[in-house]
Order: C-alpha cells, then sequence, then structure tokens
C-alpha cells in the first residue's frame, strides 16, 4: 500500500484563530484525511490570530488538495497560500556553473584567458590527448537524452526531461565528485543523436545516455561506443543491470543457492532487462526465462525484433511458451522491470521454495511488496519505502569515477562485473532485509571507483 512520501510534499501558510489548540487542531485534521504532518512552524502571532507553515506529505497531487480542502474547512481557517516543496526545490534548475580558478587580477586573467591560454590551445593541437589533463575533460560527463522515455512517463521530449538530468547531474557530483552536464537533444532521429554526441565528444570524458527508448537505444549505445575513444554508458541498461546482479549475489547467499543451479525469471525486455539478461548471460545462471507483454520470448514466436531475437538466443534453452504465470512455476528468481501489478500470492505460491523477488517497476511494483514479503525469502524493489532498494545511484557515480580516473576510453563487460562485485561486497553479510547497501552509504562509490579502475588496467582500455 502507497504511503505519503517526500516527492508530494507541500506547506501551507495558513491564519488560524490563536489558541491553545490550534496546533492539534490543524495536525489532527491532516492525519484525518491520510497527510502525514513533517514540521509546524509559527511564521506570525497577533492578538486574535497566528500564522503558521504546516508542511506535510501526500500520496499524489489530488490527496494534497484534499488537505488544502480540509484544512480550510476548519472553523476561523483561511489558507494563505500552499507550497509544492518538490516544484520549489526545482525553481531556477539544481545545478550552476563555478570557476575552479579566481581571476582576482591581470595576472590571473593573463593566465586563465588571453594571452597566456594560447599556449595550452596549442599544446593539446600539438599532442590531443592533452585535453583529458588540461580541460575539463578530466572530470566531465554529458548526461544526453531525446527525452523519449523519461521515467515511467513515456515520451516527454527533451525540455520536459530536463529536471531528470540535472538530478542525475547532482547525483554524480554528490556521490562521486564527477560534474555531469544535462544534454537534451530536441531530436529523436537516431543518426541525428548519434552524429550530435560525436561533435559534442571532445568536451566530455565519457557519455551517460539516459531515457532513450528501446530498441533506438540499443543502436546509439552501439555506434556511439564504436566511434568515441570515451566510454558511452547507458544507465537504463547497464546500471540497473550491475545493481540487480550484486543485489542478486548476495540474495542467493541469503537463501543458500548458486547461481548456476537457479531458474530465472526476467519480466521487461526493453533496456534494462535486456541488459540484465546479457550480463547475467555471462555468468552461467542455471536456467533463464525472459517474459515481455506477449508471453515468454522464445525463438519460434514470430514477429521477434533484433534485440527479441537475441535475447531469444541467449535464453529458454529448452523453447518454453506460455505466460508470465507459466514462466514462474519453479522459479528461483523473479526480476521484474516491467509494469505494476502483473502477479498477486497465486502465482507467487508456485515459485520454488526460498524465491526471490526483485519487483522494480517504479512507482508500483509487479506484485505488491506487502504480499511478496508474506511468501518470499527475499524481496527487493525500486522503492525508498521497503528494504532493499535497487537504485541505480549505488553503480553510475563510482563507475564514472573509475573510467575518468583511469582515462578509459571504452567500457567493458569485465568492468560492469566488477562494480557489480564491489556494491555486493559493501554487505559483508547480507540477510533478507539487507542484500544493498543503502545509496547514502559514503564507501559504495570509492569501491565501485577502485574496482572499475582495476578492471581496466587488466582490460587494456586506457592510455598507456
Amino acid at each position: 500500500m502507497a504511503v505519503p512520501g517526500p516527492g508530494y510534499a507541500i506547506t501551507a501558510r495558513v491564519e488560524v484563530p490563536a489558541s491553545a489548540s490550534a496546533a492539534g487542531d490543524l495536525t489532527v485534521a491532516v492525519g484525518r484525511v491520510g497527510g502525514v504532518v513533517t514540521a509546524f512552524d509559527v511564521v506570525e502571532a497577533h492578538t486574535a490570530t497566528l500564522v503558521v507553515d504546516i508542511s506535510c506529505n501526500a500520496l499524489n497531487e489530488a490527496h494534497a488538495q484534499e488537505i488544502t480542502a480540509t484544512l480550510e474547512a476548519l472553523p476561523g481557517v483561511r489558507v494563505r497560500k500552499v507550497s509544492d516543496r518538490t516544484f520549489l526545490l526545482h525553481l531556477g534548475g539544481k545545478l550552476s556553473v563555478e570557476s575552479k580558478v579566481s581571476l582576482r587580477n591581470r595576472d590571473d586573467l593573463s593566465r586563465a584567458y588571453t594571452p597566456g591560454v594560447a599556449r595550452v590551445c596549442q599544446a593539446i593541437a600539438a599532442n590531443p590527448a592533452d585535453a583529458r589533463r588540461l580541460t575539463i575533460k578530466r572530470n566531465t560527463v554529458a548526461v544526453v537524452t531525446d527525452g523519449s522515455a523519461v521515467l515511467g512517463l513515456g515520451n516527454l521530449g527533451a525540455a520536459a526531461a530536463m529536471p531528470v538530468m540535472e538530478g542525475k547531474a547532482a547525483l554524480f557530483k554528490r556521490f562521486a565528485g564527477v560534474d555531469a552536464w544535462p544534454v537534451c537533444l530536441d531530436t529523436q532521429d537516431t543518426e541525428e543523436i548519434i552524429r550530435t554526441v560525436q561533435i559534442l565528444a571532445p568536451a566530455y570524458g565519457g557519455i551517460n545516455l539516459e531515457d532513450i527508448a528501446a530498441p533506438r537505444c540499443f543502436e546509439i549505445e552501439a555506434r556511439l561506443r564504436e566511434m568515441l575513444d570515451i566510454p558511452v554508458f547507458h544507465d537504463d541498461q547497464h546500471g540497473t543491470a550491475v545493481v540487480v546482479l550484486g543485489a542478486l549475489r548476495n540474495a542467493l547467499r541469503v537463501v543458500g543457492k548458486k547461481l548456476a543451479d537457479v531458474k530465472i525469471v526476467v519480466c521487461g525486455v526493453g533496456a534494462a532487462g535486456s541488459a540484465i539478461i546479457r550480463l547475467l548471460g555471462s555468468q552461467s545462471p542455471g536456467a533463464v526465462l525472459a517474459v515481455d507483454i506477449d508471453g515468454i520470448v522464445h525463438a519460434a514466436r514470430p514477429g521477434l525484433d533484433t534485440n527479441l531475437a537475441s535475447i531469444a538466443a541467449l535464453t529458454n534453452t529448452t523453447g518454453v511458451t506460455g505466460s508470465l504465470a507459466d514462466a514462474l512455476v519453479d522459479a528461483d528468481v523473479f526480476i521484474g522491470v516491467s509494469a505494476p501489478n502483473l502477479f498477486g500470492a497465486d502465482e507467487l505460491a508456485s515459485m520454488a521454495p526460498d524465491s526471490i523477488v526483485f519487483a522494480l517497476a517504479n512507482p508500483d511494483p509487479e506484485i505488491d511488496p506487502a504480499i511478496a514479503l508474506q511468501h518470499a525469502a527475499v524481496v527487493a524493489t525500486g522503492r525508498s519505502d521497503y528494504p532493499n532498494q535497487i537504485n541505480n545511484v549505488l553503480a553510475f557515480p563510482g563507475v564514472f569515477r573509475g573510467l575518468l580516473d583511469a582515462q578509459a576510453r571504452d567500457i567493458t563487460d569485465a568492468m560492469l562485473l566488477a562494480a557489480s562485485a564491489a556494491i555486493a561486497d559493501v554487505v559483508p553479510e547480507p540477510n533478507a532485509s539487507f542484500i544493498v547497501p543503502s545509496v547514502f552509504d559514503a564507501t559504495v562509490a570509492p569501491a565501485v571507483a577502485e574496482a572499475v579502475r582495476a578492471a581496466t588496467a587488466r582490460k587494456d582500455v586506457a592510455p598507456t
């Protein structure tokens, strides 16, 4: 069941009669309609009235309006203004640019800009590799999107994707000290995207593709990897796969099973599901079934596109057909990156004993977590209000920190697997409620970065 959260937080400035019960009356009113009061501040005090700010969490926009109406209905209460705290946080954007050098006098200006900068330009022209040492390329990532698959909201376009890309850039900085910048492209033409990123690439040490719809995202990533001398990482694919595999490694430890012996069902064969299946395949799992809206993927199923055909070749070696319910029978692991409320307790009961359920659709998982927790041995979601949150922020900051530090030219499965193992190892003694570290665990990004640096050196994808 959904609970009020900070994503729909409001602050209502209300004028109330001055009385000893004022605070209690407001708080009780909010609670009566299911809101959660998080702060109560007196702004003005007069003989007959008080002006207070009451902050509370709601379920959604409609619930926030219900809370406001409830406050207004109280005798003598006047709601002056309601502020959506999420929108307030985004006013003017979430990023800024600050110079790393001081420009206090003419000497500083002469070195940072003309005439001294000309010498640095000439040095890079003579040796282009010096751009990684003498410019922001050393520590900068482009967060590139076309806005075609924004969160779970669909095709919203480039401008509407900006808040997500800004947030991504903020996470890069907060968790790994990486300077990232949104590059929101007003085109959804594959060739235009590839060409645009190609000609922008000299300014960046890495490319993070984000919220680009499948199947175009596969071709865009593959071709950019071929043509650029910096790593290209599609977080919706590889970030998710890295964290899922790390979590799965620890979940299997909890239930005492080996990857080589288990049956895994991956529901959703878009960007994330495809990457999970491919990375899993390199680890020799027991059996993997892929399921999409049309049922179990198998080689003989008509109408397979290029991506689904490749997934069919990697999975379902016995040619099983049927629905998600059929796939779940005797399965040890369910990994969902698809849609909400796809199955319930009956299907869950058909899984193998000590089952593992990763229901990662957001905000509503493939199965109600409360039901899953009654039947499965280990449950993970993409949500912050249940244990075991599978969140890409555990991966991408540290991955890029390692890639940038190693001056990597490419990214390989070996690096992704190293990052996955590093995330798992941050939890030395996993249990059913703790298979992945907290997103705020300060040891995660450095551990992932070090693992990626080491894997980079082993695979010789850094400058010599």
